[in-house]
């Protein structure tokens, strides 16, 4: 790789952390998600190893290359990727060339355009291609028909990088779940190691956005992107059941909060962040009322009398009620000043290192404060974190 991530001193979980579950939560976003992977180099090196690892799209890619290798390699199968899917069009070079030209926000701005101009006309090796024939002159009914690239490598590319054998293995005691969205349906579902033998066909379906990418066929039926109908797996993870106590690392690839715009580029670039934010705080908030219910539930009907534990209503209660707790850690990608509403498809080596290195960085910052790692009380029953944002952390 032309570059590595900076090591920096993180926080050491020197002891089994105090939750059943550590599950690791990866939105969807494209080019960005080596934001995501940035934020497991710092969770490897702390000691923090997830039991669950869950993604939409970009995000469902980033957990099988986690998932299916052995954890001393996850590493170095995560650079891999990123590195066969990005290109560096001698922008290194240009840049150490003449590195007063690429000071500032401008000159940056441009090269984030090219990186998404290039990546829209030529495709990115192991990953998607565009179509010789433009999908509105293909024969209908074809998959030609309906999208405007191939990812036929993106199949080529994961069987060599992932094990899929040890995603299935139960042994290996990792979840593993991915989401997509059926298209004849519209439901939203989950493949799950739980329940399906996982294969490629089912990472690439969850990251199947139309209309650039065809649909996938599983089974009979065709599947697109997750992020169609929420970019995030956060819900599946904690509604699950059984419930677990959980420590969710949720990893975020757009900010729902941001800027007023000032212009249309500004625009495309605020709606795409709102919709593919998935809400996240607001189901977070949601989760946390529905848990303290959980909580209050469980402690109301243990006070009940011996002759009403029985009663049918209260039978119909108790599946509800629970005593688990959780903590929610926010680690959300925040854009650089010159980025716009392209920055998901800059599959530019140079922005690639930079969206690692965020990430990185934001979980290194986290990661030094032990609280997170500390199981709230009953009473409590749910925290959320945002510490990255406090650059004094």
């Amino acid at each position: 790789m032309h570059g590595r991530v900076k090591l920096k001193k993180t926080h050491k979980v020197g002891e089994r952390l105090p939750f059943e579950c550590v599950a690791l939560v990866l939105q969807g976003g494209g080019a960005l998600g080596a934001y995501q992977a940035g934020v497991y180099q710092a969770l490897d090196e702390a000691g923090v190893e997830p039991n669950w690892v869950a993604g939409i799209s970009i995000g469902a890619i980033n957990s099988a290359l986690i998932v299916g290798n052995r954890r001393e390699d996850r590493i170095e199968r995560l650079r891999d990727f990123w590195e066969s899917v990005t290109s560096d069009y001698k922008v290194d070079w240009a840049q150490a060339t003449w590195p007063s030209l690429f000071d500032g926000d401008l000159p940056n701005r441009a090269l984030t355009k090219f990186g998404s101009l290039m990546s829209t006309l030529r495709g990115q090796p192991g990953f998607f291609s565009p179509r010789p024939l433009s999908p509105w002159f293909q024969l209908p009914g074809s998959l030609a028909a309906t999208s405007y690239y191939d990812t036929s490598e993106l199949k080529t590319t994961l069987e060599r990088l992932v094990d899929f054998d040890r995603i299935n293995d139960a042994n290996q005691k990792i979840r593993f779940s991915v989401g997509a969205v059926n298209v004849r349906s519209g439901n939203f579902i989950y493949f799950d190691n739980a329940t399906h033998h996982i294969g490629p066909e089912h990472i690439i379906a969850s990251g199947s956005l139309p209309p650039g990418f065809p649909p996938t066929e599983i089974e009979g039926e065709y599947y697109w992107d997750g992020g169609l109908v929420s970019n995030t797996p956060l819900q599946w993870v904690l509604d699950t059941e059984p419930r677990l106590d959980t420590l969710a690392f949720q990893v975020d690839l757009w900010s729902a909060r941001g800027e007023f715009p000032t212009g249309m580029e500004e625009v495309e670039e605020r709606q795409k962040e709102i919709r593919y934010s998935s809400r996240t705080r607001l189901m977070t908030d949601y989760m946390q009322r529905l848990q303290q219910a959980r909580q209050a539930l469980s402690s109301l009907l243990a006070k009940l009398p011996a002759d009403l534990q029985d009663d049918p209503e209260v039978e119909l209660l108790r599946p509800l009620a629970d005593d688990k707790v959780c903590n929610i850690v926010h680690l959300i990608y925040r854009s650089r000043t010159y980025e716009d509403d392209a920055k998901d498809h800059d599959f530019s080596r140079s922005s690639m290192l930079g969206h690692w290195q965020a990430g990185y960085n934001d979980a290194v910052r986290t990661l030094r404060h032990p609280r997170i790692f500390e199981r709230p009380p009953a009473i409590e029953g749910f925290r959320t974190f945002d510490l990255a944002l406090d650059g004094t952390s």
